[in-house]
Order: structure tokens, then sequence, then C-alpha cells
């Protein structure tokens, strides 16, 4: 039986010529994160948070 993957792409956008950003859902927590890519090996991952500064979790 083949396992789930961990983690599934949502959305991936560019943003400017070598910068794309992409929402991450970690499928056993629900936890929605943002990692930024912006070339030549300089990104970063954080989780969403909503207006009210909760972390932002999909079920």
């Amino acid at each position: 039986m083949a396992r789930e993957k961990r983690f599934t792409i949502d959305e991936k956008n560019g943003v400017g010529m070598l910068t794309t950003a992409c929402v991450i859902i970690d499928n056993e927590t629900g936890v929605n994160y943002l990692f930024v890519n912006a070339g030549g090996g300089a990104g970063g991952l954080t989780p969403l948070l909503d207006a009210k500064g909760n972390v932002i979790v999909t079920r």
C-alpha cells in the first residue's frame, strides 16, 4: 500500500524574475506554510497566519 505524501504544494506563483512563492500544506497536521525562493540559494519558510495571528490549518 502506497504511503500518502507528507506535504502538498497547494499554490505556486511567480513573484519576480527569479522569485517564486508557494503554499505548502503538511498533510499530517494541516498547517499551511509559505515558502519563498529568491533564486541563487536564498529563500525562506514560515507558517501562514490569519489576521488574528493564528496559524492557518487546512483540514
